[in-house]
């Protein structure tokens, strides 16, 4: 069987699946799930414009366009808290139910606003205030993934590592330094607006880099370490709270996966690949900016990397032949799996950091959505990628919307959306995770991040497979 015959195997599988699923809700169930306009934390035009267009394309009394409505605005919503610090723009995102900001969250809750941001100036400022705060967040730890408002302090005060009052959790996650630099150069990319990166923004830059070069682990584990009290081992790190061991060869330690759960291997390939991805980005945004000893620093450590990467990515799978790995060590092993959460392998693509086409990709691809992936689960309701964070049997929707944003299959895409469609239980709106079986049993009904990808989903999909979804929207 070729790849493109395997392809078309497994969409179909996902498509035929959808079969005995609940149907559609009434028209009159489907009633607005959005804060009424003097509730909401922050309006757009821009955005109010782009959901009334995406309704006339769909029909507004469409499921899909009522999920839409539900989805894509849900940051801006209920989520974003924005003002004035130091007389710049401030933008604290918080993540849904969990009242704070994680680095990698408000990137990707306000990402698929940036299009829009030439015809909405307000919103301009608000994306500015996100880069603002990340920047604020970096300097005061970069070891940390999640940040309170001020100086609150957290249920995790009394983990053992250097906990801050203005700390929510310090996971060390690779992506968390990640996510701020696409965003500042996805939005210096969309707009050409340099201002929001002045010396504080270069001196978090060069803290980026510091701790990346700490965690490459050349001269030992560094500074970071990570103990909680907890009867979850994923939740904490062994060995006196640094982790398993590595074998410096140029890769970046990772303390915690984008799941904020514990590495098995600290060299967590796919936040490798995207540090890469994005320390080409600052490399980029630091030459337009005229600091060429910023731009410099970025693309040798980039470099590096990425050397490393050609050494220890691949492996080779005894179904699937030459593969990603999730995470190895230096030492030779290897670990075959993939996670929901974003960076993951099958995100690759969407991140910029290998070709969809790319053959050692698709081999992974179809890895990752078969049963020889250890977290991908096939159940009544759905198939999709979950991970241990929730436990087995538990679908991502992240997953799902990832697969289909991938994925150059038609009946895929559309099956994919066809699945988000028939999980959201009735609630208009995306969650953590459901039961494979039952998508009444799910986590965290207000989880923002699910929210804004789904909307950027339907989005790509309106703009290259117009007819696609709209027999979708009118199934």
């Amino acid at each position: 069987m070729n790849r493109r015959e395997a392809m078309k195997l497994a969409a179909s599988g996902l498509a035929a699946a959808t079969a005995g699923w609940p149907a559609a809700l009434h028209a009159a169930e489907r009633t607005s799930k959005r804060p009424a306009p003097g509730d909401r934390k922050f309006r757009s035009d821009a955005v109010e414009a782009k959901i009334t267009a995406v309704k006339a394309e769909l029909g507004s009394d469409s499921e899909l366009a009522w999920m839409f409505e539900n989805c894509f605005p849900n940051t801006l919503d209920t989520t974003v808290r924005f003002g004035q610090l130091d007389g710049k723009p401030d933008t604290f995102v918080i993540t849904g139910d969990i009242p704070a900001m994680w680095l990698r969250d408000s990137t990707a809750q306000v990402w698929p606003y940036l299009p829009l941001i030439r015809d909405d100036k307000p919103l301009q400022q608000l994306i500015v205030g996100v880069i603002n705060r990340q920047t604020r967040c970096i300097l005061i730890d970069p070891y940390a993934n999640a940040f309170n408002f001020d100086s609150e302090g957290s249920e995790w005060d009394h983990d053992l590592t250097a906990m801050k009052p203005q700390l929510h959790e310090r996971k060390w996650e690779i992506d968390s330094l990640c996510y701020p630099i696409r965003l500042a150069h996805g939005y210096w990319q969309t707009t050409g607006d340099a201002s929001p990166f002045d010396p504080r923004w270069q001196e978090a830059m060069r803290l980026v880099i510091k701790t990346f070069r700490e965690q490459q682990r050349k001269d030992g584990p560094g500074p970071y370490s990570f103990l909680r009290q907890t009867t979850t081992p994923n939740d904490t790190l062994n060995l006196e709270g640094y982790g398993n061991p590595v074998k410096p060869c140029g890769l970046i330690a990772s303390g915690f996966r984008p799941s904020d759960d514990a590495c098995i291997y600290p060299f967590l390939i796919p936040s490798n690949m995207f540090a890469v991805t994005v320390l080409r980005g600052l490399t980029d945004l630091a030459k337009a900016t005229n600091r060429a000893d910023l731009a410099g620093e970025a693309s040798t450590l980039a470099d590096e990397v990425n050397k490393a990467l050609k050494t220890y990515t691949a492996a080779v799978h005894g179904e699937h032949g030459r593969v990603y790995a999730y995470e190895v060590d230096g030492f030779g092993n290897q670990l075959f799996m993939d996670d929901a959460n974003v960076p993951s392998l099958l995100s690759l693509p969407y991140l910029g950091c290998a070709a969809a086409t790319d053959p050692t990709y698709q081999n992974t691809r179809r890895f990752i959505l078969s049963s020889d992936n250890p977290y991908f689960f096939k159940g009544k309701a759905a198939e999709g990628i979950g991970g241990p964070h929730v436990g087995l049997g538990m679908i991502w929707p992240l997953s799902i919307i990832m697969r289909g944003l991938t994925s150059t299959d038609e009946t895929e895409i559309s099956a994919c959306l066809t699945t988000l469609v028939r999980t959201h239980a009735g609630t208009g709106f995306m969650h953590e995770s459901f039961n494979k079986d039952d998508p009444s049993k799910f986590t965290r009904a207000w989880f923002a991040w699910a929210n804004a990808l789904f909307g950027e989903f339907v989005l790509k999909v309106l703009h290259e497979h117009p007819q696609m979804l709209k027999g979708i929207a009118q199934s």
